[in-house]
């Protein structure tokens, strides 16, 4: 009876430890999840007015922010939060979590929410990004994306930039100016959803605790629209 009664001890001792790696990420992250893999699902709804196939397939990272609020009286500005994930030879990989916020200045007023989505053509700007933060247009090239399945077609020659910008509103997807926005790591949020103490780097290279399942999700929905790259 007391080896069973010593067992049944370490087992409730270990439980909290245990806990940690199968639980899901916290209500806000799950909520961030969510509702960016809801954004990429938007991708298929309407191809001609969507981000072409071939910058998808062309992408080394993808970031999506739901949500991003633009209001202003005069001086405006931008804010969201959203994730990011780079493409490796066998997938996606986990989201990591990240910010927006920029200002504007000029003659606007209200306030309205738009989803945005940023392809990385390059392993630079998601290095700067993971490090400390990155500057879109001033620490890496910006331009606003083409639009529709035939639109790369004619702007293969024009498309140097390392970061193509959308934003997503009633369904459609527009080329989107956002220079002087800032882009920052969130790790109070990944530390929320993969648990311990992880940089942004650990979770893009999926040296993660645990994987909730709503970042599972994610990847499944990246590599359903941007499949994994073939060697």
């Amino acid at each position: 009876m007391n080896l069973r009664f010593a067992n049944l001890s370490a087992l409730l001792l270990c439980l909290p430890l245990l806990g940690p790696l199968t639980a899901g990420a916290g209500q806000a992250e799950d909520d961030r999840l969510y509702a960016a893999s809801d954004v990429l699902h938007q991708l298929n709804e309407i191809p001609e007015n969507a981000i072409p196939p071939e910058l998808l397939a062309d992408a080394y990272g993808i970031a999506v922010i739901p949500g991003v609020i633009k209001a202003g009286f005069v001086v405006g500005g931008r804010w969201g939060k959203g994730v990011i994930a780079v493409r490796h030879d066998s997938g996606w990989s986990n989201p990591s979590f990240i910010t927006l916020a920029g200002g504007s200045i000029g003659w606007q007023i209200g306030a309205q929410s738009t989803d945005i989505i940023l392809v990385f053509k390059t392993r630079r700007g998601v290095e700067n990004l993971a490090a400390s933060k990155v500057t879109l247009g001033a620490d890496v090239s910006l331009a606003a994306g083409p639009v529709g399945r035939q639109a790369s077609a004619a702007t293969d020659a024009q498309m140097k930039a390392e970061i193509y910008s959308y934003s997503r509103s009633r369904g459609l997807f527009v080329g989107l100016a956002l220079e002087g926005a800032v882009l920052q790591p969130d790790e109070e949020a990944n530390n929320v959803a993969y648990g311990g103490n992880v940089s942004s780097w650990d979770v893009l290279e999926n040296r993660v605790f645990r994987t909730p399942p709503l970042a599972v999700q994610f990847k499944q929905t990246l590599n359903q629209y941007a499949p994994p790259l073939r060697r």
